[in-house]
This record gives structure tokens, C-alpha cells and sequence, in this order.
């Protein structure tokens, strides 16, 4: 048994990149642990979804927990720290929100679970975070100087695929619309640079089980979905990962579990 770490920025971030991958993992016998920086607390979401005396922050910790169950999670970690907003909004100022935290701080405490859990494999972000997210970006950070520090093996960054996503747009033009805040440019690397491409499309109605779960994110998850299951298969039916420090090496097809 091998133990995968996958370390994302907020709750609701696991389904789109490494959901097919840690329900992989999960099946074939390896142990899956999910930790989650943020507390996910900022954002909108629907009038109607809290209860009376419900917050924001206890839902969608249970859509979090929800969701890593239908991926096969072991174990899942709240880093609990707050929600940084989007780039250029007020909560990017709050001195406690994550991309203000000491990367040494936080580093630690993420290479406490590390050690603890003898990771063989741990995921992050490419060092743009995908798209530019201030918490992504410091995912990326906080998880290399983490294993540094706990010596783990195998690091691997999560990473979209540009290539496809500019194939994708060209064949649905309404995705490119300028609402979406996307600059393709910017977005994931070339397929040139990706070390591992995890064949997930078998588990494409898993990944889209743990969307739904997350109901207070239905404006991420909404347009995907009604997708009918080959067009949601063709956007995220290949989870993609590269080795941290660059491409170099053979192309896997699998994360080294």
C-alpha cells in the first residue's frame, strides 16, 4: 500500500483535478488522504441553501467531507485557515486569510501530516496556481517547502491541460465569454509539459457525484452539471499532473503509486 496526499486550496477544488485519481488510488488498494487549506467561507452561494442558524463555513465543511467519501478519501484535513477571495478583492488584505500565512508556518503543519502519514505521493499547484488564485498560488509554495521538509519522494503538480482547454473552447464558443475571468494564456501549461495523464473517464459519473455534493458551489459546478456524460468525459476526463521542478522523465499514465 502507498499512501497519496493531495493538498488543494479550498473545499470543492479535489473533484475537478484529482477526483478520478484518488478514487483510482482509493480502489486499487492505497491509501488517499485530502487536505484542504482553507476554511472555503468566502464566495456566493444560493438564497436558499443555509438553514436557519446554518453558516456557510459548517456547509460546506459537510460537502467537503461528503464529497471525499464518494472519492474514496481516508482521511480529510481542514487546514482551516481563511479564505483569501479572489485576486484584487478586501479579503486578500485580512492578515489571517492564507496567502498572508508564513509559508514556514503553514509548511510545517502540512509536513506534520506528511511525515505522519509516510506519503509517497503528494499533489499541489503549478506555481500560477492554474489561474492565478492568490490560495492556489500559495498551495503551491507552502506544499513544495512541505516536502522539502518531510523528504517525501514524489511531488507532482496538478496542472490543466492549455492545449485542450483552447480545443475545448473553439468547440463551444460560449465558454470563452468574458464573464468567465479565464486568460487562456495564463491558464494550466501546454501538454508538452505534462508529466502524467490519468485516464479517469470510466469515472467520470464519480467525479460529477462529488460536484453535486458540493451544492453551495453550484456556480462552479452548474454548467457541468446537465452535461451530457461524453462532453463532461471530453473537459475532465484526463486528470493531468506535472513533476515539481519541470517535465523531465518518462510520461506516466498513472501518478508512481
Amino acid at each position: 500500500m502507498s499512501v497519496l496526499v493531495c493538498f488543494h486550496a479550498h473545499p470543492d477544488d479535489e473533484v475537478f483535478s484529482t477526483g478520478g485519481t484518488m478514487r483510482r488510488a482509493a480502489d486499487a488498494g492505497h491509501r488517499v488522504v485530502l487536505v484542504t487549506a482553507t476554511d472555503g467561507a468566502v464566495g456566493e452561494f444560493p438564497d436558499d441553501l443555509l438553514a436557519e442558524g446554518e453558516s456557510l463555513l459548517s456547509r460546506r465543511r459537510m460537502e467537503l467531507s461528503n464529497s471525499a467519501e464518494i472519492l474514496g478519501v481516508h482521511r480529510l484535513v481542514m487546514l482551516d485557515y481563511p479564505d483569501s477571495g479572489m485576486a484584487g478583492t478586501p479579503d486578500n488584505d485580512k492578515p489571517d486569510a492564507f496567502t498572508n500565512v508564513p509559508v514556514e508556518d503553514a509548511a510545517q503543519r502540512l509536513a506534520d501530516i506528511l511525515i505522519e502519514e509516510h506519503a509517497d505521493v503528494v499533489t499541489i499547484y503549478d506555481s500560477n496556481g492554474g489561474y492565478g488564485h492568490p490560495d492556489h498560488i500559495k498551495v503551491h509554495h507552502v506544499g513544495l517547502r512541505a516536502t522539502e521538509i518531510a523528504g517525501t519522494a514524489h511531488v507532482f503538480e496538478s496542472v490543466a491541460n492549455r492545449d485542450l482547454m483552447r480545443t475545448l473552447i473553439t468547440a463551444n464558443p460560449q465558454w470563452a465569454s468574458e464573464d468567465s475571468g479565464l486568460d487562456i494564456e495564463t491558464f494550466g501549461v501546454p501538454e508538452s509539459e505534462i508529466s502524467v495523464m490519468v485516464d479517469v473517464g470510466d469515472l467520470i459519473e464519480t467525479k460529477r457525484a462529488a460536484m453535486v455534493a458540493h451544492a453551495s458551489q453550484i456556480g462552479d459546478f452548474g454548467p457541468f452539471l446537465q452535461m451530457p456524460t461524453d462532453i463532461l468525459t471530453m473537459a475532465f476526463g484526463v486528470e493531468t499532473f506535472r513533476r515539481a521542478g519541470g517535465a523531465d522523465g518518462p510520461k506516466l499514465t498513472a501518478l508512481p503509486l
